[in-house]
C-alpha cells in the first residue's frame, strides 16, 4: 500500500570507482566497491535513517528530519576518509586512494511503495549529484530550513541552480569543508594575493561574451540549455563545471567525467581538475573535456575583473554584452 510522507531524501555516489575496476579487475573491484558502499551505508542507521537501496557505487536513503540526513552525510564522508587513509597506509592502489564521494539531499513529500520511494524530492536529490564536486554535500533550501542554527551556519548558498527535469531552478546550499593546511590555490598553483576583492568575471567562448558579477553566482558551464553559460559542443557535459564566489575570490569546480583544465596567462602550466576545484585569478583559459592545447577544443577564456581599478582588457574583437 502506498503512503505519502514528508521525508528528507539522500543520495550518495562514489567517484573514481571506474578506475578501480580498470586497475584491480572486475572481481576484486566489485568486492571493494560493495564493501565501501556498505560501510558508508552504516551512517544511515547510525543517524536514524532508512536505507532504501544501493545503486552499484552509491546509495539512496530517507530520513524523518533534515538534521539526521545532514548528520548522516557528514558521517559518510568521515567513513570514506578512513577507507582512503587506510589505503594510503597499507600501500593500496592509487585508484583506491583517489576515491571521492558526492552527497545530495532534498526534502518534500514522497510516495513510499513496496520498499521504494518516488516523488519530486527524490528526483531533485538524485539530479543534484550532477552539480556536486569532490566530497561535497549539497542540500536544497527545504532541507536547510529544517536544520538547527548550528548546522545552518555550516552551509553557504550557491543561489538558484537549474536542475534537469525541473522547470524552476532549485535554491542550493553547499556544506563548507574545513580548511586544510592553507588555501588550496596557494599550495597548488602559487601564491594568490587578493589585495582588492574582484568585482566580476568575464567569460568568452566563440561569440558568447559575457560578464558576471558576484550576485550572479554560481555560474554553471555546460551543454544543457539550462546551464548559466551554455556551450553547445558535444565534448562538454550537460553540467560540466561550476564557478562560485566564496571567501573573496572566484573558484571553478569540475563536475564532469572528462575533466576541466585551467591555464593561467598565455603560456602557464595547465592545471587538471578531476572533480576538484581551484581559485581563479588574473586571466587565462578553461578547457572543458580536454586540455586547452587544441584550437578545436571547447575553451572558455576568463578574466577576473576589478571595475574600480581598470577597464577589462580586450580578449578579442567582440564587445562585451552584459
Amino acid at each position: 500500500m502506498a503512503q505519502i510522507r514528508e521525508r528528507t531524501v539522500l543520495f550518495a555516489d562514489l567517484r573514481g570507482s571506474t578506475a578501480i575496476f580498470e586497475s584491480l579487475g572486475n572481481a576484486e573491484a566489485t568486492a571493494l566497491v560493495t564493501q565501501t558502499v556498505s560501510l558508508i551505508g552504516q551512517a544511515v542507521g547510525e543517524c536514524h535513517g532508512h536505507l532504501i537501496k544501493t545503486l552499484g557505487d552509491g546509495l539512496m536513503a530517507v530520513f524523518d528530519s533534515p538534521r539526521d540526513g545532514v548528520r548522516s552525510a557528514v558521517r559518510m564522508h568521515e567513513l570514506l576518509e578512513r577507507v582512503v587513509a587506510r589505503g594510503k597506509l597499507q600501500g593500496g592502489s592509487p585508484s583506491l586512494r583517489a576515491l571521492r564521494m558526492q552527497v545530495a539531499l532534498a526534502r518534500g513529500e514522497v510516495v513510499e511503495m513496496n520498499g521504494d520511494c518516488f516523488g519530486d524530492a527524490v528526483n531533485v536529490a538524485a539530479r543534484l549529484l550532477d552539480h556536486a564536486g569532490d566530497n561535497e554535500t549539497l542540500i536544497t533550501a527545504e532541507v536547510l530550513l529544517g536544520l538547527p542554527g548550528m548546522q545552518k551556519a555550516k552551509f553557504r548558498s550557491l543561489d538558484r541552480i537549474a536542475v534537469r527535469g525541473r522547470s524552476e531552478p532549485v535554491h542550493v546550499h553547499v556544506l563548507d569543508q574545513p580548511a586544510q593546511s592553507g588555501d588550496m590555490a596557494a599550495t597548488q598553483f602559487g601564491e594568490v594575493v587578493h589585495a582588492v576583492e574582484p568585482d566580476g568575471i568575464r567569460l568568452q567562448w566563440m561569440e558568447l561574451d559575457r560578464v558576471f558579477d558576484i550576485d550572479n553566482m554560481p555560474i554553471v558551464l555546460g551543454r544543457s540549455v539550462q546551464a548559466t553559460y551554455c556551450i553547445t559542443d558535444g565534448r562538454v557535459s550537460r553540467s560540466h563545471a561550476r564557478i562560485d564566489w566564496h571567501g573573496g575570490s572566484f573558484s571553478v569546480t569540475d563536475l564532469s567525467y572528462n575533466g576541466t583544465f585551467v591555464r593561467f596567462g598565455l603560456d602557464g602550466e595547465i592545471v587538471s581538475l578531476k572533480r576538484g576545484s581551484c581559485t581563479l585569478h588574473g586571466s587565462g583559459v578553461i578547457g572543458l573535456g580536454s586540455p586547452p592545447i587544441d584550437a578545436s577544443s571547447p575553451v572558455v577564456r576568463f578574466e577576473v575583473l576589478h571595475f574600480a581599478d581598470t577597464e577589462p582588457q580586450t580578449m578579442g574583437s567582440l564587445r562585451c554584452r552584459l
